[in-house]
């Protein structure tokens, strides 16, 4: 085995784990979900069925990622930051195949305690607030803040926010506005 899965999580059948991926305590990978090389999946994580998780993903303490959602390579998932799959769930009527697929792209953050309602896409490099809630598509490299969650600046492949010429202070890189 070339990943490391602690003895209290459960991986189900039919899971593709990626080599140097480490899995910690009391997580729990349903059947169907991959994930990729050298990901970092925290304490009391549930993922799937059917997810897809890229290489370099790093998924914090009680997160639950759910059938529909793909994070794709090295996405940042802060603690208890919640997916959701069905938009308007009942308790007493199965809805699961009304789930709305989710997608986060190459390099975004999601910070702790932020929602992601499903049917949208998280942009490359966008970086989500603590405790935003995102109700739409999220442009590349937006800064997105509050309930719900607006766009308040741009940021850096480096996550620091750039300033109002499209210039990051802290590695010198300058971003162009396209239109």
């Amino acid at each position: 085995m070339d990943y490391f899965v602690h003895e209290s999580s459960y991986i189900d059948e039919g899971v593709q784990i990626g080599k140097g991926t480490k899995i910690w305590h009391f997580s729990h990978v349903l059947p169907g979900s991959k994930i990729g090389k050298s990901c970092n999946i925290g304490q009391n994580v549930v993922i799937g069925p059917d997810v897809t998780i890229g290489d370099n993903c790093k998924i914090q303490n009680n997160v639950s990622i759910y059938k529909g959602v793909t994070l794709e390579y090295g996405v940042f998932c802060g603690p208890s930051m919640v997916f959701t799959n069905i938009f308007n769930p009942r308790a007493e009527i199965s809805k699961m195949d009304q789930a709305r697929p989710t997608l986060v792209k190459k390099g975004a953050t999601l910070g702790a305690n932020c929602t992601i309602v499903c049917g949208h896409t998280i942009g490359q490099y966008a970086f989500i607030g603590a405790g935003a809630v995102v109700t739409k598509d999220v442009p590349d490299y937006a800064l997105m803040a509050g309930n719900p969650a607006r766009q308040i600046g741009w940021v850096c492949e480096c996550g620091e926010k750039l300033n109002d010429e499209g210039h990051c202070h802290a590695c010198g890189k300058l971003y162009q506005r396209e239109g």
